[in-house]
């Protein structure tokens, strides 16, 4: 069973999965490292094939991908309302998209309303458009305050938002990732896709951020 897809501020309920993951802590990492090591030596790995998933996470798939996207939304009304009737068919228009059975949910943030992605139980993430998910986005402390208190979890991110603004915290699962829109900056009217592209981080797109406050370079 999927776990729940969509928490209100300040409401958490249980979930009924019949197991629990757990966050990687560094020494399981380093177990992961030692036994690749293993396999590299015996032959079973090839090392150019890890390198390769390597280069291809850092500069093929990443958040310059979600950006793209949220660009061509901004820019385009008709792309805007596909994408959020639909993410996956919408960003496989551009030629991007993930692995079979995957489905993605785009959520617009509004003046009136505030998205923020989380996996309560373990790293569910848009890999296809984001990348890699930041070492933070996979801790405990954000899994469970952002369901308990994403208003409080913004604030550590430096985003203060209206006491009206209603914070909406969708928990992704292996069949369902969500990536934020978020507003597009004031004053951007004469930027073309690309240079609106390099207003939206990683964070924006997780919900951890706003548009245009967040250096491109932190993605």
């Amino acid at each position: 069973m999927p776990h729940d897809h969509h928490h209100d501020h300040d409401h958490h309920h249980d979930h009924d999965h019949p197991h629990h993951h757990t966050s990687v802590s560094d020494p399981d990492a380093s177990r992961v490292a030692a036994l690749e090591a293993v396999l590299v030596a015996k032959g079973y790995v090839d090392p150019a094939a890890l390198d390769r998933i390597v280069e291809m996470y850092a500069t093929e798939v990443g958040p310059h991908i979600g950006a793209a996207v949220v660009a061509r939304a901004w820019t385009d009304p008709a792309f805007r309302a596909r994408l959020l009737a639909d993410g996956t068919a919408a960003i496989q228009e551009l030629g991007y998209g993930g692995r079979a059975g995957e489905h993605l949910v785009v959520v617009e943030n509004t003046p009136d309303t505030h998205n923020m992605i989380v996996c309560t139980l373990c790293s569910c993430y848009p890999w296809p458009v984001l990348g890699l998910p930041p070492v933070w986005y996979k801790s405990a402390p954000y899994r469970s305050r952002a369901v308990m208190d994403p208003r409080g979890v913004l604030a550590d991110f430096g985003v203060t938002l209206p006491a009206e603004t209603e914070i909406r915290v969708w928990d992704s699962t292996a069949e369902v990732r969500y990536l934020v829109l978020p507003e597009r900056p004031a004053g951007t009217e004469g930027l073309d896709e690309a240079a609106l592209a390099a207003l939206v981080s990683r964070e924006a797109m997780i919900g951890t951020g706003l548009a245009g406050t967040n250096p491109a370079s932190q993605r």
